[in-house]
């Protein structure tokens, strides 16, 4: 028995065989559809990237807080003006007005 050869049309490549064509689809499917695919992937990216810039802020923040509070704990010049400034507090003998005036 002999097979009979098909013809392939003259609008289909040469390169292009149907391995390939699986192969594409398999590469395809992977990229585009299923769990770990790119889309996923790339959002992710951006959010962790987004997230470590929030951690870099806090972490920045938080050095500036705790510079500031070892400079109320030994400078007592810098609290007294803190108290005064923010608290509205005075000393014993003095008199304080408060005024909106900038």
């Amino acid at each position: 028995m002999k097979l009979k050869k098909i013809k392939r049309p003259k609008w289909i490549p040469l390169w292009l065989s149907l391995p390939f064509v699986i192969f594409i689809a398999f590469i395809a499917m992977l990229l585009f559809f299923g769990d770990n695919n790119y889309m996923q992937i790339n959002e992710q990216k951006k959010e962790i990237d987004k997230l470590n810039a929030q951690i870099k802020q806090q972490e920045d923040s938080a050095k500036y807080y705790e510079q500031k509070t070892q400079e109320l704990n030994t400078d007592k010049e810098t609290l007294e003006k803190l108290a005064r400034e923010q608290y509205n507090m005075k000393r014993a003998n003095e008199d304080v007005f408060i005024t909106d005036i900038p």
